[in-house]
């Protein structure tokens, strides 16, 4: 009779647990990485007095465009797209932050050159994502007067995996 008493009991107890469990688990869900891309850049003004900057993105130590051109020209106005840096991308775990820096470069070596400026994606904002597929824009504008006023608008993209 006692041992009745005992199931009974377990049965009703794991009853309770396992739909409290159930409900907290997507609350607690979240992603360990993302992958963060470039979305847009947009030219206000450019850097340059000839009115056309010469920039390339540093992410995670690799130069964009790096492969069919030492750069991309924009001049004020133009809108740049991720397919004409080749695509600058990294992926990150939901602890770590991806800096996307905008260099404007100077030939005829076509180097690092000059940082315009840097947006961060968090991994505190990756973390907030909590299915892959996820996603959200970051968005921020890079100012400054090196050689004259500039300003560019850059969007980046992170993606949960």
């Amino acid at each position: 009779m006692h041992s009745r008493k005992v199931i009974a009991a377990l049965a009703l107890a794991a009853g309770l647990v396992a739909p409290m469990a159930l409900a907290a688990t997507p609350a607690a869900a979240m992603v360990g990485s993302c992958r963060v891309e470039l979305y847009d850049i947009d030219a206000g003004n450019v850097a340059d007095r000839d009115g056309r900057d010469e920039v390339r993105f540093l992410v995670g130590g690799n130069l964009f465009p790096r492969l069919n051109a030492n750069y991309f020209g924009m001049n004020t106005g133009d809108d740049g797209d991720p397919g004409q840096f080749e695509d600058p991308a990294t992926i990150i775990q939901n602890t770590q932050n991806a800096v996307f820096d905008l260099r404007e470069t100077d030939g005829p070596v076509w180097g690092q050159g000059d940082s315009l400026g840097t947006v961060t994606a968090l991994g505190s904002t990756c973390a907030g994502l909590t299915t892959a597929g996820d996603s959200t824009i970051i968005t921020d504008t890079l100012t400054g007067t090196e050689q004259t006023a500039y300003s560019y608008q850059v969007r980046l993209k992170m993606i949960a995996l």
